[in-house]
């Protein structure tokens, strides 16, 4: 460690130190208030809104009340160039196969039942593949010591290989358990080998296909919808892959006179390869319909006081998504309501939203400017907060701070008859600076307890990767995220505007307005004094 960082913390830890109550921040904190936040989450958590699934009627009707609210409030839109400018569209898609046909010699095979297609391993063009022979190469491994492409050219043919599996692989020690498959031996790394080798098309055995679930059904003709990221179209897999069940294997193999159980057994029992180009013609066709999602993070932009500090950003978040309905027609209760998770972070970040609003109007608005940004999309894996952060309205650069708030409504199970506490996770980890501001300002003006059980990187619920403040705290941006724990009611249709605790509700986001006053208010802003990965800066 470098002594300038060492006397620069110091001054800095002197400077926020000498902070006391501001009576200014108590006055403006009135509408952080349990009856506010009822007002707000028996909207939200309602019914009518259907559990607020990404994409979904009911997650457009949350954005909408809460665009409202923030225009009531007086916050304005920042997106420029969008129509709306207090939305910003996140790039979503769903992704769907039509016209998809498998057909070996001159019959045509049944979807779902003798094999299945992919959305995500198919090409953006499609595929139509005709071949008059195919390949059985075994495994589909290429080692030193197990080649089944030893003298073989897959360039423009189609491959038919067992989707996993290494005959030459070691047997796990009896106390090991189930052995991890072998990189070299997954379908990921045979699949590779074949489409860096310009193979035409790949078959891949599966035996789980003869007996596919209904679910698993469901989901393969539903389609699955997915982030637009940039990387996206280079990563994408170009090779055209059709799962295939055993008797389509079976019926390839006949053509060499042999079947699946024998081609394992004399593979296992001579450790040699037992490639052969067998003379069965095959087509096989999908087409790929890629179908936009209209989904939006909801922004209020309120630009700070200070014409030398405005351009620094507080972002303050809350997801506003969740899990939607049962998917059960004999359920009692047909609404995953998600009071707590997240509807009470997104009625903290509203109550924030009015409280600095007010003041502004009062002529005592922050020094820095502060964006309220509820995300969509993070139960799905945390897709608004990243199209943000790769997307940004305003420069990370500027972006001094992220306060994430996500299920501050309810207690913990592990912490029964005891609501007065929160959990806050990340706010040492990559500055201590922001660490002490925000235990100070609980000390200075809440006074509950601050529980850093899940507040590591090591934890095994991995929580600090698990909501938005992530894909803050990944591009070097300090971040707290506010939290509550897990209850029985998580992601169950239980969890209702009913069991909400909200003076605690309220108590929890008051923790946070007052940081978020601290840190709009404040001299300097927070040090980054840590890397993501939490070893120390030295520069």
């Amino acid at each position: 460690m470098n002594k300038k960082f060492v006397y620069t913390s110091l001054a800095l830890a002197l400077s926020f130190g000498a902070m006391a109550q501001d009576k200014n921040a108590i006055k403006f904190s009135a509408p952080v208030n349990k009856e506010r936040a009822y007002e707000h989450l028996s909207i939200l958590a309602s019914d009518e809104y259907e559990g607020r699934e990404t994409g979904k009627k009911g997650a457009w009707m949350a954005a909408e009340y809460i665009k409202k609210q923030f225009q009531s409030f007086g916050l304005v839109g920042p997106v420029k160039g969008n129509k709306d400018p207090y939305m910003q569209p996140v790039g979503i898609s769903a992704k769907k196969l039509s016209g998809i046909s498998l057909t070996i010699g001159s019959q045509t095979k049944e979807n779902l039942k003798d094999y299945y297609v992919t959305a995500q391993t198919t090409p953006a063009a499609g595929f139509n593949v005709k071949a008059n022979e195919v390949i059985f190469a075994g495994y589909g491994l290429n080692k030193d010591d197990f080649d089944d492409y030893a003298g073989i050219n897959v360039a423009g043919k189609v491959v038919l290989i067992f989707a996993t599996g290494d005959p030459t692989a070691k047997a796990p020690a009896p106390t090991q358990g189930r052995r991890a498959q072998s990189s070299v031996g997954s379908q990921q790394a045979k699949i590779k080998y074949l489409t860096d080798n310009k193979a035409a098309g790949v078959l891949v055995i599966n035996e789980r296909v003869d007996n596919l679930s209904d679910a698993a059904k469901a989901f393969l003709t539903e389609g699955t919808a997915g982030l637009k990221r940039e990387d996206a179209a280079k990563n994408a897999n170009s090779l055209p892959v059709v799962t295939v069940g055993s008797a389509v294997a079976n019926q390839i193999l006949a053509g060499a006179n042999t079947n699946l159980a024998d081609v394992k057994k004399k593979i296992a029992e001579t450790l040699k390869p037992a490639t052969v180009t067998i003379k069965t013609p095959v087509a096989f066709s999908a087409k790929l319909i890629e179908e936009d999602i209209k989904a939006d993070n909801v922004l209020g932009f309120l630009e700070g006081s200070d014409p030398k500090l405005k351009n620094e950003v507080l972002v303050v978040t809350g997801h506003y998504d969740h899990i939607g309905l049962v998917n059960d027609p004999n359920a009692t209760d047909k609404v995953n309501n998600g009071a707590d998770d997240d509807g009470s972070g997104t009625t903290g970040v509203l109550m924030l939203a009015e409280a600095f609003a007010k003041a502004k109007k009062a002529g005592k608005g922050p020094k820095r400017s502060i964006l309220f940004m509820t995300v969509v999309g993070e139960e799905k894996g945390l897709w608004g907060s990243e199209w943000y952060s790769d997307h940004p309205i305003f420069p990370l650069a500027n972006t001094i701070t992220n306060l994430n708030i996500d299920m501050i409504g309810r207690g913990d199970d592990n912490r029964p008859g005891d609501n007065n506490f929160v959990y806050i996770i990340g706010s040492n980890m990559l500055s201590d600076d922001l660490d002490r501001i925000g235990k100070k300002a609980n000390t200075d003006y809440v006074n509950i307890v601050m529980d850093e059980k899940y507040n590591n990187r090591t934890d095994p619920n991995q929580f600090y990767y698990r909501s938005d403040h992530y894909n803050f705290a990944k591009h070097g941006i300090p971040v707290i995220f506010y939290f509550n724990g897990v209850h029985k009611d998580y992601h169950q249709p239980g969890d209702e505007v009913s069991k909400i605790d909200f003076p605690m509700l309220a108590k929890r986001a008051q923790i946070v307005y007052y940081t978020a006053w601290e840190l709009a208010n404040g001299e300097k802003r927070p040090v980054v004094n840590k890397n993501e990965d939490g070893t120390p800066k030295t520069n």
